[in-house]
């Protein structure tokens, strides 16, 4: 079976490495165009660019799949099956229409809820206690294609962004291995999904960081789990924007109003959110410093506390 892959970050990483080590015909990788990074801007290639040119595999990064010349080389290339896992590009019609077998998609979310962009965030910051991975044929839609298989797993109350996108993607490997076997059988099933169910996952902004201490301790939890790395949960303090990167819910409460600094302790800084509940500050980053413990931060600085 001739596959061209389709991916980019590092969640992809996984689904290439399984379909290499799987035995297939690996003709072509599309991935994103290197991008300048750090402070010395220094153009820098993808995770998944990295591990093509490792196996000696085609790579070609077009800014658009819109084009005849992006078109024309895919044609070339001759894919029974196209796989895309956080490309980050819309595929045209005529390409999802190209390879016999289809064009599928390992998407980070048991759909048909979650389709979207940023859906291992969403699950996070909606206190979701599930989650999965799905790979579908895709249509023109966005994540609107019918399933071809689904694996589950927990989340776990304290799992960040980090975590569980690292066992999604191996997840996604193993079901994406699992399915190409069944494509390549003529085994595989197409599950309509059902539209009424759907819910999306729009791309994350600088919107969501700001924490309402007006909100429930378990709320704000789940904001600063579901916001690592990027964009990050962050707070004001004496004028300046601290990131939050990781907090606790302590069991206590306090009479005291909403957003009152109770003081802190050997683990961190407490807070009082909107349900009465204290939330534990553990980790967060002062503006232009590290991140580093908000206990160890106190070392040197002072809060506005009460009692």
């Amino acid at each position: 079976m001739r596959i061209v892959f389709m991916g980019t970050p590092d969640f992809a990483v996984p689904s290439l490495k399984r379909l290499i080590s799987d035995g297939y015909e690996i003709v072509g990788v599309f991935t994103q165009p290197d991008k300048p990074k750090n402070r010395g801007m220094k153009l820098t290639p993808s995770p998944v660019k990295v591990v093509a040119l490792e196996h000696e595999i085609p790579v070609y990064q077009p800014t658009t799949l819109k084009t005849d010349e992006a078109y024309d080389v895919l044609t070339a290339l001759k894919p029974d099956l196209i796989v895309v896992a956080a490309y980050g590009k819309i595929l045209p019609k005529r390409i999802l229409e190209l390879p016999k077998l289809g064009c599928i998609n390992v998407h980070s979310s048991l759909l048909p809820r979650y389709r979207g962009a940023a859906p291992i965030n969403w699950a996070i910051l909606n206190g979701e206690d599930e989650t999965g991975v799905t790979i579908m044929y895709m249509a023109e839609g966005l994540d609107t294609g019918d399933m071809i298989s689904q694996r589950a797993t927990p989340i776990d109350p304290n799992e960040t962004v980090e975590t569980l996108h690292d066992r999604l993607a191996e997840i996604g490997a193993d079901l994406l291995s699992e399915t190409v076997t069944a494509i390549q059988n003529g085994t595989a099933v197409r599950t309509p999904q059902d539209d009424a169910q759907s819910c999306y996952a729009p791309m994350l902004g600088r919107e969501l960081s700001p924490i309402d201490f007006g909100r429930t301790a378990h709320q704000i939890h789940d904001q600063v789990r579901g916001l690592i790395p990027w964009p990050a949960a962050s707070l004001e303090l004496k004028g300046q924007i601290f990131k939050v990167f990781a907090v606790e819910e302590t069991g206590q409460t306090s009479e005291k109003s909403a957003g009152t600094f109770l003081g802190a302790d050997k683990k961190g800084v407490n807070v009082v959110c909107g349900d009465g509940k204290v939330l534990r500050i553990l980790e967060w980053q002062a503006p232009g410093k590290k991140r580093m413990s908000a206990a160890d931060y106190l070392l040197g600085h002072t809060l506005p506390v009460e009692g």
